[in-house]
């Protein structure tokens, strides 16, 4: 007997069918949503002679920016004006983000030590700083650099060339020479040198069982490669030294009130929860790892740095990223205490040309780069450490 053809189920009695007929009606309905309320603000701004477009990021700014990591005045356009507020917000980032992890981890190692005052104070840190809100650690530390360091003309100089005072820390820095370029490119050389080592010596020890003093001969690259390139290119010493003329120092190089208060409240605010997220990862690992380790004569330090980080990364490393993507956003809230990043640049811009929708779109878009960046490069991090299954 043949077989009999299966019975042809209607296209609305088919759930699969439906499934997809529902997912294009909302997409739809989104569109139509998203059509009908750009529409309208654009007939509102129109009605109300308000220029839309990104055209007035080509015209002059007409507003100083106190601090710059690149040329700008007056003069420059509203583009210009908005890279400047873009790079201090990732210079901020940067640098909270690379000290939070440092101090998080050195926290949280601490919150399990045995000794009862090292684990009782890092408790004490984390409990006192995840419970007050960081703007208002933001202010204090904004209010403590203003109000209680001194005048420049009574700065504190606590060593030759060091300077600290309510207008921020001035210490002297060596003064520009082509040498110094040189030295910039054979740091860099130093670091490609140190993780090709590193990928050899790790090769090297599960092939041998032989381990490899990476950490010394790392140093030594890092540090001789550039003495290297100072030595050839002349042994500048010439320094700029801060000097007081009038009201305040020339020369050297300053670190303002606001930035510091912007990343030492961030730091100490997102450390917080990150000493957490280690605690939590190390406790994660079985104890019967350290055990064995130690068994076979291995030193604490070593104990920790060879069998219990490697395994607790792998739990450490999706919450540490979100505390990196929330120091990122919180930076936001420096246009609080006057430091010029991205949002306060954006927003002066927004005040003088009116156009709060494309300004506002621009900040969007800056955040959520430095956010996919930022979850990218983690993501990539962590598939290389998850454990590999055999």
């Amino acid at each position: 007997m043949s077989a009999t053809a299966p019975e042809k189920v209607p296209f609305l009695r088919d759930p699969d069918k439906r499934a997809i007929l529902y997912q294009i009606g909302v997409a739809a309905m989104v569109a139509l949503l998203g059509y009908y309320l750009i529409s309208n603000a654009l007939a509102n701004l129109e009605r109300q002679a308000i220029a839309t477009g990104f055209g007035f990021v080509e015209k002059e700014s007409a507003f100083e920016i106190g601090e710059t990591l690149i040329s700008y005045s007056a003069a420059d356009t509203y583009g210009k004006a908005l890279v400047v507020g873009a790079l201090n917000t990732l210079l901020v980032s940067f640098i909270g983000i690379t000290l939070t992890v440092i101090l998080g981890t050195f926290i949280g190692i601490a919150r399990l030590s045995t000794n009862w005052l090292v684990s009782k104070l890092a408790s004490a840190y984390i409990e006192v700083f995840q419970d007050i809100p960081v703007l208002l650690q933001l202010f204090f530390w904004y209010a403590f650099f203003y109000e209680m360091l001194p005048s420049p003309r009574q700065a504190l100089n606590p060593f030759t060339g060091l300077f600290v005072c309510n207008r921020g820390m001035i210490f002297a820095i060596p003064e520009s020479h082509p040498a110094f370029k040189y030295m910039g490119f054979a740091f860099l050389a130093g670091c490609v040198l140190v993780f090709f080592m590193r990928r050899w010596a790790r090769k090297r020890q599960a092939l041998t069982g032989q381990s490899f003093p990476v950490f010394s001969t790392g140093l030594a690259l890092l540090v001789g490669l550039p003495l290297v390139a100072w030595l050839l290119g002349g042994m500048p010493t010439a320094m700029s030294i801060p000097e007081l003329k009038g009201f305040n120092f020339k020369g050297g190089l300053s670190v303002s009130p606001e930035f510091s208060a912007l990343l030492l409240g961030l730091v100490l605010y997102t450390a917080a929860f990150v000493a957490e997220v280690v605690r939590a990862g190390i406790q994660s690992v079985s104890h019967g790892q350290s055990e064995a380790a130690m068994a076979i004569g291995l030193k604490p330090g070593q104990v920790l740095n060879l069998v219990i980080l490697p395994q607790a990364l792998r739990v450490i490393i999706p919450p540490l990223t979100s505390q990196m993507l929330n120091l990122t956003k919180n930076s936001s809230l420096a246009v609080a205490i006057g430091y010029p990043d991205f949002v306060s640049v954006a927003g002066t811009t927004i005040n003088q040309t009116g156009q709060a929708m494309e300004g506002v779109a621009l900040i969007m878009a800056v955040y959520l780069c430095f956010s996919l960046a930022t979850s990218a490069f983690m993501n990539w991090y962590n598939k290389k450490m998850k454990l590999v299954e055999r």
